[in-house]
């Protein structure tokens, strides 16, 4: 079996332990046993996973991988922590707040000869591969992506831009590498609203 730990008790951390703790039959995870959680807060146990410290997690001969599901601003320290301590580690998008800092975490994966996953579970869908295949072989000539969302903390989760890149890996998985041509923010404080709107280009424009 191989050792696993879940950090962060969010919607998506909440997620992980269920599934881990109830696995698919046949499926990979019935290989994966789930050794408990960290949180900064305090829960004792969740659904028979029990909480154990960050401490104990990263010194844990058992556990082999993390998987991170705190908020964006957390998840570039946590994953070096984790792979410092000889951890595989797979991340909730994005995998850290800039690229310089992405790349150098995929450095130390491979110098660490660990897997280092960004997790984009959408791409893996029914719904998300049926699109890819109506996209096939076609020119994208002009299109419009409109998502919505709530007003998220941006000490937590940075620049607005993070709270779209699932979308934009979308785009370029469906269509290739795309340049960004402009893009303008609107903010209404009094209406606690915002929107940011970008252009991009395809690499035959």
């Amino acid at each position: 079996m191989f050792g696993t730990v879940v950090v962060g008790v969010g919607i998506a951390g909440l997620a992980r332990i269920r599934d881990l703790m109830n696995p698919m039959p046949s499926s990979p995870s019935e290989h994966l046993k789930l050794f408990g959680f960290v949180s900064r807060r305090s829960f004792g146990s969740i659904n028979e996973a029990k909480q154990i410290s960050l401490e104990d997690a990263l010194r844990s001969k058992e556990i082999h991988a993390a998987f991170i599901s705190t908020e964006n601003k957390t998840h570039e320290e946590t994953i070096r922590m984790f792979l410092e301590a000889g951890k595989h580690v797979l991340v909730e998008y994005p995998m850290a707040l800039s690229a310089k800092a992405a790349h150098e975490l995929w450095e130390m994966a491979e110098q660490k000869d660990k897997v280092l996953h960004v997790e984009h579970i959408e791409l893996l869908t029914e719904e998300y591969k049926q699109l890819k295949k109506e996209v096939a072989g076609k020119d994208l000539v002009k299109g419009t992506l409109h998502f919505t969302g709530h007003v998220l903390d941006e000490n937590k989760t940075g620049f607005p831009a993070f709270s779209g890149i699932a979308r934009l890996t979308w785009l370029i998985d469906l269509f290739g590498d795309l340049t960004v041509t402009s893009a303008t923010r609107e903010m209404q404080k009094d209406k606690n609203y915002s929107r940011m709107t970008v252009h991009f280009q395809t690499a035959n424009k």
